[in-house]
């Protein structure tokens, strides 16, 4: 009977010669597609959970009075009401800005016609 060949010496001849040839990872039947379905869902959930959410809103400061109009990006869950975004809103303003109003709230269809006016509070905050 013929020796078996090696993996460096060709194809193997052999039944008995595939328990030479180690696999490099032993996977289950199935697993690769499992894999792969677990995957496709993980990156599915991850592009719906980045559906934007903005808010454009209207802050002051004191000493001196100064105004500004600006939009914020904000979580999905913060555009749910509009208490939900003001907190938020507070919450991320920063240099002593206070909150007046929330006047609304919108996808990213809407950032294009608000970015003129936000100015230099365009996602800023």
């Amino acid at each position: 009977m013929p020796t078996p060949r090696r993996r460096d010496d060709g194809p193997v001849s052999s039944p008995d010669a595939r328990a030479d040839i180690a696999s490099p990872v032993a996977l289950p039947q199935g697993a690769p597609m499992r894999t792969l379905a677990l995957a496709l869902l993980l990156c599915s959930a991850a592009a719906e959970g980045s559906a934007a959410c903005y808010a454009d809103y209207k802050a002051k400061r004191d000493d001196p009075l100064r105004l500004h109009y600006g939009v914020i990006e904000l979580a999905d869950a913060d555009c749910a009401s509009a208490a939900a975004a003001a907190a938020a809103i507070r919450a991320r303003l920063g240099d002593g800005w206070q909150l007046l109003q929330v006047v609304g709230t919108f996808g990213e269809s809407g950032l294009d016609e608000r970015r003129a006016g936000a100015g230099d509070y365009f996602l800023r905050y």
